[in-house]
């Protein structure tokens, strides 16, 4: 029956994972909200702040507000004018008939939110809406206050004006009620020549007020001046008026991105928060063994991370349990040969008889060799397994690895006792990314157990042959075969049931095993089976090692 050199675990953990000493749960600070909704928060709100003072800067159109309502004053101004020179002027006497004007200008001015003053030919004031319209005829103003807490409410408003851009910084003229001489005002002095003026100013109330003059003039003979204000802080209100609207869109955006914010953390931090405690559960391993939740109804990162770390747990703990069964098979092999060596140590003592005491030495000497032969290759194992996770893949010519193990073994000192045959159908330029003396570690164990199992004089044949993107080697025996059920186990650890007449101890029945864990690491597969003729009797063993080929270049 044929005895397989060895058998490997399948899978390995590529990176261990040290427990954190520092930062871990019980030593990691916490908050009401964490770190993530706090970001989420600011960023967001450092936009909406941006998006905001962006509004504020365009709508700062404080001066195209102005100037619209200069246009506007002006318009309204020119209707005015040159409807009283139309219908209240009199070319004989060249005066306005200030009887006819009174009613037309209260008319005229009434549906608006101005203040109009007519000047005659001399500069004296002749009518004044103030003293026309029922609006006007109580004043109302404010009176400063002498609380100190309105002061500051005052002071307050001031400055918010002047941010806003609702009330500027910068100092314009004051604007004094001339009494009846107009040319006090200097836009009425252009007016007189027969240009249209404009003026800007602020009030004892640090209110803005606008004025236009035009004149009243027909057939180029100037009858008088129009002067058309607007009432002291309308422009004003109304600026604060688009400000407040504008701080009542940004608080309702506020909250709203509050509480998106809130939400779109929960729907992230919360779960990293519960991966993160199982993942610390994991590390702990109080409870038994900790599962990562899964979080597959979510169909998003989250999850594939929820998923990934479900994975990386799981290859965890198989691989604790490998280790596990790991040394439970190091134990009971070592303690065969140990018990074996005791036994022996043991007749020695007791025997007297030379042939008996030769004997027993023989035995103890077997034993020593087993016992180092299974320690260097339980060290190999442990340190293959240390190398697949540590060292970088490089590209390796698998041709030119093949040919010089087969030169090896053909000009070695020690000949085997089979003739090794090398076919190769694959590109000169085929390359296996790996560790080169790994690989060769890998055809060095599959030809040394082809060896081991072919008769005196008989063929080992290696082939390796180019399947797409894969390449195909097969190592060929003309031994006994495998026993079906055993195609499998053979590559388990320490699994050694050699031929008869094969040095005892030589084998620790790790080779196969290493060799699968080996082929695994770069993306291969292996596997045997039995080779047949034509009559279905078994004519030897093959394995086949299937290796990925990558682009040389």
């Amino acid at each position: 029956m044929r005895k397989p050199a060895f058998s490997g675990e399948t899978s390995r953990l590529a990176d261990s994972v040290p427990g954190r000493v520092q930062g871990g749960p019980e030593t990691r600070r916490r908050f009401p909200f964490s770190a993530l909704t706090r970001r989420i928060i600011f960023f967001n709100t450092i936009a909406l702040l941006v998006m905001t003072v962006g509004v504020v800067i365009v709508q700062s159109g404080r001066v195209g507000l102005i100037d619209e309502r200069l246009d506007a004053i002006r318009e309204q101004a020119l209707i005015v004018a040159s409807t009283l020179a139309e219908y209240t002027t009199d070319e004989n006497t060249r005066d306005i008939n200030l009887a006819e004007a009174e009613p037309l200008l209260r008319q005229l001015i009434e549906p608006t939110r101005l203040r109009a003053r007519f000047y005659g030919r001399d500069g004296k004031l002749a009518l004044d809406t103030r003293n026309l319209l029922a609006r006007n005829l109580v004043e109302k103003r404010d009176l400063p206050s002498l609380d100190r807490w309105e002061q500051l409410k005052g002071l307050f408003s001031r400055v918010y004006d002047g941010m806003m851009g609702v009330r500027p910084f910068d100092k314009l003229a004051p604007y004094i009620e001339a009494g009846n001489d107009g040319r006090a005002y200097r836009e009425v002095l252009y007016a007189y020549s027969g240009d249209t003026a404009a003026a800007e100013r602020v009030d004892e109330d640090n209110k803005l007020i606008l004025s236009v003059a035009v004149p009243v003039q027909r057939f180029r003979e100037i009858y008088g001046v129009l002067l058309v204000s607007s009432e002291g802080g309308d422009i004003d209100s109304i600026l604060r008026e688009e400000r407040a609207t504008l701080m009542e869109v940004f608080l309702v955006a506020f909250a709203v991105m509050v509480v998106l914010s809130f939400y779109l953390a929960g729907f992230v931090a919360r779960p990293v928060r519960r991966l993160a405690a199982a993942a610390d559960r994991v590390r702990r391993g109080r409870l038994g063994r900790e599962s990562i939740p899964q979080m597959e109804d979510r169909h998003d990162e989250i999850s594939d991370l929820a998923n990934s770390l479900s994975g990386m747990t799981r290859a965890l703990y198989h691989r604790i349990d490998a280790i596990e069964r790991f040394a439970a098979d190091v134990a009971h092999e070592l303690k065969n040969p140990l018990t074996s060596l005791k036994s022996a140590v043991e007749m020695l003592m007791r025997t007297k008889d030379e042939a008996a005491r030769e004997h027993m030495i023989e035995i103890v000497r077997d034993d020593v060799k087993r016992i180092d032969r299974l320690i260097s290759d339980i060290s190999d194992a442990s340190r293959v397994d240390a190398e697949m996770s540590r060292e970088h893949s490089e590209p390796v010519a698998l041709v030119h690895l093949l040919e010089t193990i087969v030169e090896v073994y053909r000009f070695s000192e020690e000949p085997t006792s089979a003739h090794i045959v090398l076919d190769l159908n694959l590109p000169r330029n085929a390359i296996v990314l790996g560790r080169d003396e790994r690989l060769g570690q890998v055809f060095r164990n599959l030809i040394d157990n082809a060896v081991s199992f072919s008769p005196e004089g008989g063929t080992v044949k290696i082939a390796a042959v180019a399947e797409g993107k894969r390449a195909r080697i097969t190592v060929d025996d003309e031994g006994p075969g495998i026993p079906p059920d055993n195609l499998e186990t053979i590559f388990e650890r320490f699994y050694t049931e050699r031929p008869p007449g094969h040095d005892f101890g030589t084998n620790s029945g790790l080779g196969l095993s290493i060799a699968r864990q080996i082929v695994i690491s770069v993306g291969g597969s292996i596997y045997a089976e039995n080779r047949q003729d034509p009559d279905g009797k078994t004519i030897g063993a093959r394995f086949t090692v299937m290796l990925p080929i990558r682009n040389p270049r």
